[in-house]
């Protein structure tokens, strides 16, 4: 099965990212689409992440019963400071049956040649690329690995959604009902 793993703190995952998610599980020859959670990040602010497994459970009520879209918690298991090309070694060991992708914002692949390992990542998987506002994808947009998806264009964010919410803004259709529900039950984001 070919995979696309779409890699995100999702704090919250909102519609923008389930367009995209959906989009190419859909439109392209990608079979499914893991959304993985990635674990705290120390150059973040603690308190504006929610902890890993609240998030993974936004993900997983936002996807429902969506057979072609998995929450993963993969990265929880690997050690930390985590680096995506760890992450793929790892998912190619434990699932070689599989061929694994990445999916990945215009804006992001601009700044893929600071990752650890890039080339390596670059020659032995493929990218699937969305567009981003303001953004080209720099010089790597032509690599042969690199696959151009013109999903639509999404300009909500996880910060802009945290601020309101803050800020008292019903701001309930920018996610699925199950993950506002979810939110608003556990009061995240409101300080």
């Amino acid at each position: 099965m070919k995979i696309g793993l779409y890699f995100g703190s999702f704090n919250p995952v909102h519609s923008g990212h389930l367009v995209i998610a959906g989009y190419m599980a859909e439109f392209t020859d990608l079979e499914q689409v893991w959304l993985v959670v990635s674990p705290h990040n120390p150059l973040k602010v603690k308190q504006t992440l929610l902890q890993d497994y609240h998030r993974l459970a936004l993900v997983k009520v936002a996807i429902g019963t969506n057979r072609k879209l998995k929450a993963s918690d993969i990265e929880f298991k690997l050690s930390t400071p985590n680096y995506t090309i760890h992450t793929l070694v790892h998912l190619g060991e434990k699932f070689p049956q599989h061929q694994f992708a990445l999916i990945l914002g215009s804006d992001t692949l601009e700044t893929f040649p600071k990752w650890k390992n890039f080339e390596q990542i670059l020659e032995n998987y493929e990218l699937y690329v969305y567009p981003r506002p303001n953004s080209t994808g720099g010089e790597l947009i032509n690599h042969r690995n690199v696959k151009k998806v013109e999903a639509p264009l999404m300009e909500i964010s996880a910060s802009f959604i945290r601020e309101s919410i803050r800020n008292k803004k019903d701001v309930q259709y920018m996610m699925p009902e199950s993950v506002w529900n979810y939110i608003e039950e556990m009061h995240f984001y409101e300080k």
